[in-house]
């Protein structure tokens, strides 16, 4: 076994273990994998083992098959001959292309909340923007992942104000595809700063009712990810 296709069960979270039944215990077993692949334990190339996850999250091996048979339909989990399925690796080609798309459509959706938003909506963007500040001044450990699960909810508020329910459709693929990739590049010195200040461009275009300078400033912040992504990359191929 290659050092990039190690057995995921080394240094995984045993406390994973999924609760049920908020959810359907399906979905649960693929978000808590979408969750270990978007938050590095496990990482691209490492074999996603039956055994193992079954343990991992206490289910049966017939919802583990399900849950990475849907993995596998969002590019998050690649099936090789031989090996089994491993975690998706995903080329400098393959990102690029996934960012251009994001920026295409997280630019629209900046304009159209900006257009159609309502107060409410206004008001619970400012909100998720001064939680991500919060966590930003933390300089906690787990700053990184915190900042990324409220950066999910920024983009949540932006939709819902967007109304555009294809776009939110197409843009969350997008999203769960670069997931792998946006933990890698925040991690990169200074990058949460930046990010937060990027955001906060968006937030302050919105706010100046400004809908062409809001998509302006989503699209910049998504190409800045896009310049660390294919660093990062570069570094790594």
């Amino acid at each position: 076994m290659s050092d990039t296709q190690t057995s995921v069960k080394e240094g995984m979270n045993t406390n994973r273990q999924v609760v049920r039944p908020a959810a359907t215990l399906r979905q649960q077993v693929i978000e808590g994998l979408r969750s270990c692949i978007s938050d590095l334990t496990f990482k691209p190339g490492d074999r996603l083992i039956e055994r193992e996850l079954c343990e991992m999250l206490g289910v049966s091996r017939t919802l583990i098959r399900e849950a990475l048979s849907q993995l596998v339909a969002e590019g998050l989990v690649q099936t090789i001959p031989h090996k089994g399925p491993i975690v998706a690796v995903i080329t400098k080609n393959e990102a690029k292309g996934l960012y251009e798309v994001r920026a295409a459509l997280e630019a629209l959706a900046g304009h159209q909340f900006t257009e159609r938003a309502s107060n409410d909506h206004r008001v619970a963007l400012m909100q998720a923007l001064k939680e991500l500040a919060a966590i930003r001044d933390m300089h906690a450990d787990d700053a990184i992942l915190l900042f990324l699960k409220q950066k999910a909810k920024f983009y949540d508020v932006i939709l819902e104000g967007a109304g555009n329910p294809v776009l939110t459709e197409m843009l969350r693929l997008v999203h769960t595809r670069v997931m792998m990739l946006r933990a890698t590049t925040l991690s990169q010195e200074g990058r949460l700063d930046e990010s937060y200040s990027e955001i906060s461009a968006i937030v302050d275009a919105v706010m100046r009712n400004d809908a062409d300078q809001a998509a302006a400033a989503c699209k910049r912040h998504v190409q800045q990810a896009e310049r660390l992504a294919i660093e990062v990359l570069a570094d790594i191929n």
